[in-house]
């Protein structure tokens, strides 16, 4: 990807040198499905310029907005209605405003949408209360006590404190504090509000780093001190130290005064990050996802817009933050597909980051073991610098990888794991070491069906079959959430007890190895478990800690844990992932796969992954084996070219969705209709998805392939131009660079 952004229009209204008509009325940008700003009258006496956050009238509601740049017609003032409000906010950037009218271009969505992401807190548009607070006022007092001179001590240190914060710091109580107020050595102050994180410090623990290393950290601290706009690859095999190695290019962009974003793909990562981070600079960097408390959101966002927050450690919404001096932008894991945004504005978070890094011409650092079959084609080809670490931390070795063909070692009847890997799994914990277990499904099994009468559970909202879960006695939809009690008796026939389920799930798997290894200590990590993030946390730390025997786990078991013991890894159904018809299926599965069996062996024991498989001779299964990632990538990147796919052809998704299957069939075939035909691009379609029922609503997809300069959002815009307008419960969704096709 080659951004070109648009030029910056800043003008700054309500200048004496513009025309009075021009400089009394502003486009501004409301945060909802708006196809462009909309005009206001500046009141009498009010200062805006672009970027300034403000409140206008939108019909009988009161709703905040953007000043944007670009002007439209000339606009008689008294035919429009008045901005009601300016917010005492730092305004949005120029930068930032051309990163929101880009995204919205090449998305082919409204920038009302795109600048809703950026305005996510609306209650921190206005400053933060100031806090009550003492200092002394070099008064000593008439009577000086013990606790008294712990107090005058700790203030000589400090000037500044709050109450209960300078009784804490002396460990006096409160009272003596009081006392000293009274007497007069302390005085009440007000004091800005309290920082969300503190501070890190660049010199407070830096990592011994092996010449490998310290030679990559040089690398990309270079490409920060250097400044301007480049994208470096962190390539390294699981266990390499790659987080250590990119702290090193953010102590650079600190120490150059610069702000930090560091974008992870998953919540369940955050808390292990959060200590690496912590135990590097002596303080943890600010937080941005979904399960941060809404006061500390916003405060977030304010201290970022301010520039008090230097360290953001988000998911991928914390891309739009309002960032005032963004100087390093880092993706890890940047392979994952958790990074694209399948809801209302589709966005894949790290093509985004470096448009954002071009944009705002500072450095942009993608880390992973297992890099997207993009980023290794960019580094190839120059346009992305390729920083390798080829060996793990402290020379430990990587494990011995394995296929268990299950044709040859089947497991017993009703049972999930071949003889092979149960035998192996009984050495390892023999020895005192923990074994983990991966299958990428959540839940007991997939599916459930009565011996009776054949009748399957599936949803009624959805064109997907009830997943079993057993520990919370639900069957429930992955799609739509729809849930319901797991019967006795077949709702079909009335038979009891013919109730079956049908494969495994990770809980499958969990009570497998309850009977096979009763006496083992046994833990499930599943992001659906009761508990949330927080008893995933706990479970994980006690994994690290030793307290577990045999893991059970999804794919969030599969990248960013250092678990010290454990010296096996077991694919359950290395399969699962390849029969799908994803065009990246192979690309997914190599990368799940490698990720997940490089947890084991990571503090130097030896170490073995067995993969369980029907297909042993699948490319995929053959390049993980020969621990040679390159056989893998070259021969997908072979294949692409040839299908004109990805990085190597362009595609563009049309998803047309509506509450009957006839209306969303017939405006998928209208927009075919639609379809320019001299743009050298092709439309496959329409077609009813695979997942063609999603929450009542029927769906039919469109694809358009063209090759890698092709003009796929003119060709799209125009499509969507010529045909007719959706109408009734008709919905259509455009989705550039399509990572799902379901």
């Amino acid at each position: 990807m080659e951004p070109v952004l648009p030029a910056s229009t800043d003008l700054l209204f309500a200048r004496e040198d513009v025309p009075e008509t021009r400089a009394q009325v502003v486009p501004v940008l409301v945060p909802l499905p708006a196809d462009k700003p909309y005009s206001y009258r500046v009141p009498e006496g009010m200062v805006v310029e672009p970027g300034s956050i403000v409140q206008v009238p939108l019909g009988p509601r009161q709703v905040a907005g953007v000043v944007w740049d670009a002007m439209g017609d000339p606009v008689d003032p008294k035919k429009l209605r008045a901005i009601t409000h300016v917010f005492d906010c730092p305004p949005i950037d120029a930068t930032m405003r051309r990163f929101v009218d880009w995204v919205a271009d090449y998305t082919l969505s409204p920038p009302g949408l795109v600048a809703r992401m950026v305005l996510r807190a609306p209650a921190a548009f206005d400053p933060e209360p100031m806090v009550d607070g003492l200092r002394a006022t070099g008064t000593l007092p008439p009577r000086m006590t013990p606790t008294r001179a712990r107090v005058m001590e700790t203030v000589a240190h400090s000037p500044e404190w709050t109450r209960s914060g300078l009784a804490n710091a002396a460990g006096v109580a409160v009272s003596v504090v009081d006392g000293l107020l009274k007497n007069g050595a302390l005085e009440p102050i007000r004091l800005p509000p309290h920082p969300a994180v503190p501070e890190p410090d660049t010199s407070h623990r830096r990592a011994e780093l092996t010449p490998a290393q310290s030679e990559a950290a040089e690398r990309l601290g270079a490409a920060v001190e250097r400044g301007g706009f480049s994208v470096s690859l962190l390539e390294g095999v699981t266990g390499s130290g790659k987080t250590e190695v990119y702290f090193e290019a953010v102590a650079k962009a600190l120490e150059a005064g610069s702000q930090v974003l560091i974008l992870l793909p998953e919540i369940a990562l955050t808390q292990s990050f959060i200590d690496r981070f912590h135990a590097r600079f002596g303080a943890e960097p600010a937080q941005w996802h979904s399960d941060v408390p809404p006061r500390m959101r916003e405060k977030v966002w304010r201290q970022v817009a301010e520039g008090r927050i230097k360290v953001v450690a988000g998911a991928r919404s914390a891309l739009f933050l309002p960032f005032t001096n963004l100087g390093l932008a880092i993706v890890d894991e940047e392979h994952d597909p958790a990074y694209k945004q399948e809801d209302r504005t589709f966005y894949h978070a790290r093509d985004m980051a470096v448009v954002r890094g071009r944009g705002g011409e500072f450095p942009v650092i993608l880390a992973s073991a297992t890099p997207s079959l993009e980023s290794r084609v960019n580094a190839r080809a120059g346009r992305y610098a390729h920083v390798p670490l080829e060996s793990r931390f402290a020379d430990a070795a990587l494990p011995d990888l394995s296929l268990v063909d299950l044709r040859r070692h089947a497991p017993p009847r009703g049972k999930f794991l071949s003889p092979v890997l149960r035998t192996a799994i009984e050495e390892t914990i023999g020895r005192g070491e923990q074994a983990l277990l991966f299958l990428n499904r959540r839940g007991y099994a997939p599916l459930t069906l009565c011996r009776a009468c054949g009748h399957r559970f599936q949803c009624t909202q959805c064109s997907a079959w009830l997943v079993d879960h057993r520990l919370r006695g639900v069957l429930q939809c992955h799609h739509c959430g729809h849930q319901q009690h797991r019967p006795e008796a077949c709702p079909a026939c009335g038979t009891l007890d013919h109730l079956v389920a049908c494969g495994p799930g990770v809980e499958r798997i969990a009570e497998e190895m309850l009977e096979t290894f009763p006496e083992a200590r046994t833990i499930l990590l599943s992001s659906d478990l009761p508990g949330g993030a927080r008893r995933l946390r706990r479970e994980l730390d006690a994994v690290a800690d030793g307290e577990a025997d045999i893991v059970i786990g999804t794919q969030l078991v599969a990248k960013g844990h250092h678990f010290p013991l454990m010296t096996l890894v077991g694919a359950v159904d290395a399969d699962l992932g390849l029969s799908n018809g994803d065009p990246r299926a192979a690309e997914r599965t190599f990368q799940l796969l490698h990720q997940v069996t490089g947890r084991a062996g990571r503090s130097g024991l030896p170490s073995r992954g067995m993969i369980q498989t029907y297909t042993p001779e699948h490319p995929v299964m053959q390049a993980l084996i020969s621990a040679d990632p390159s056989l893998f990538y070259d021969r997908e990147a072979s294949e692409r070219e040839r299908a004109g796919l990805p990085p190597f052809g362009r595609l563009a998704a049309i998803i047309v969705s509506a509450d009957t299957r006839r209306e969303a069939e017939e405006h998928g075939r209208q927009l075919r209709i639609a379809a320019p035909e001299d743009m050298d691009i092709e439309v496959l379609g329409p077609a009813e998805a695979p997942l063609g029922l999603v929450r009542g609503r029927h769906r039919f997809r469109l694809l358009c392939q063209g090759g890698r300069r092709a003009p796929l959002q003119a060709f799209v815009r125009a499509m969507l131009a010529a045909a007719p307008k959706a109408r009734g419960s008709v919905h259509v969704q455009v989705d550039i660079d399509p990572q799902s096709f379901l």
